[in-house]
């Protein structure tokens, strides 16, 4: 074979081994839908497949990789740290495809504003981060966010749009349920290290609380869950703002209760276990008038695509434990996570003067 044949040959034959070995985008979703669900059961569900072609599927990519990316066993599906890698650059792919799909969609002459009150723990935490990127593939809508305690008026036109946990009863709006929150008690390290944790409802009674005031957190709701008649000398701080509790918390004023994923977003906390836990259903509301606008059925899609329970567990209908939710949201919490929130840090006493 002439020289110059041979050498031309050799990239040739090194390309086709890189794309033999370059899985393809459904295999990676396979992998995506496993990580997620913790099941090959489950998974196969979202898909409408048998559970064995899912098996069939990993095993496949497995070997491709040459790595492990699930151990498993009978009850669920744990990720390596091979898999806790391929599942960051995955979640990466997903999301730039997602933008392209979204881009494809959209007409080129939407425009105009979008009004939306959502309650202020996902509205700081959640809605904020991707409405960033949100902002950066859809120029020419300006997004009004009002992040609110209790629920938005939306029937009183205050908003086109809303996210909130009681379904309302107005007959002319459209709710639809697009996840629930899980809320667990925790507490930081250092109160833990100084005062221990509680492991029943009991035991914290003798602890303090930071307590989160306005609908549904009253009074009445920690009375009952704590089974007492007052909450005085338990609760030192009370507040209507999540973002005040998350932040007392933080800085071990005492146990709080919170989001379930907070810890795999990635706040310095410990969930405390005290055998009970609470749920608050996320309702997208809307005016009937909207259905029929091209920018408003975008935002409705965009939101309903970041609070979908299929990519991100912590809105799923079933508790799943704090510490168990980390290894599934690992993308969410490099890109959108809790590591860069600024707060103020008080002095551990307050300086005197002479």
């Amino acid at each position: 074979m002439p020289h110059d044949l041979a050498g031309s040959a050799a990239p040739m034959q090194r390309q086709k081994l890189e794309d033999a070995l370059r899985p393809a985008w459904g295999d990676l979703r396979v992998f995506l839908l496993c990580a997620r669900n913790r099941s090959f059961g489950r998974a196969a569900d979202v898909l409408g497949v048998p559970a064995t072609a899912m098996m069939r599927k990993i095993d496949k990519l497995e070997d491709d990789l040459g790595c492990k990316l699930f151990s498993r066993d009978e009850a669920q599906l744990t990720l390596t740290g091979e898999g806790r890698a391929l599942l960051f650059d995955v979640e990466q792919m997903e999301r730039l495809s997602l933008n392209v799909a979204r881009r494809a969609r959209a007409p080129a002459e939407v425009s105009g504003t979008v009004r939306i009150a959502v309650t202020e723990g996902p509205g700081n935490f959640w809605v904020l981060p991707r409405l960033i990127t949100f902002e950066r593939t859809y120029r020419n809508i300006m997004v009004e966010l009002r992040c609110v305690a209790g629920c938005a008026e939306v029937p009183r036109q205050e908003a086109d749009i809303s996210l909130q946990v009681e379904r309302p009863s107005d007959p002319d709006l459209i709710a639809t349920k697009i996840g629930r929150l899980h809320i667990h008690a925790f507490a930081s390290k250092a109160y833990r290290d100084a005062y221990g944790l509680p492991t029943s409802l009991d035991e914290l009674k003798h602890h303090r609380i930071v307590k989160q005031d306005g609908v549904p957190h009253g009074d009445g709701t920690y009375k009952r869950i704590l089974g007492v008649d007052s909450l005085e000398g338990i609760v030192g701080i009370s507040t209507n703002s999540s973002v005040a509790v998350l932040y007392a918390v933080e800085q071990g004023a005492g146990i709080g209760f919170l989001p379930s994923s907070v810890i795999a977003l990635g706040a310095p906390l410990v969930a405390v276990d005290l055998g009970v836990n609470h749920q608050l259903d996320l309702w997208l509301c809307y005016h009937r008038q909207y259905r029929d606008s091209d920018r408003h059925r975008l935002m409705l899609e965009w939101l309903k695509s970041i609070f979908d329970p299929k990519v991100y567990a912590c809105f799923r209908d079933e508790f799943i434990h704090p510490d168990e939710l980390t290894p599934l949201m690992v993308g969410s919490r490099e890109h959108f996570g809790l590591q860069n929130y600024v707060a103020p840090k008080p002095f551990p006493t307050e300086p005197t003067t002479t």
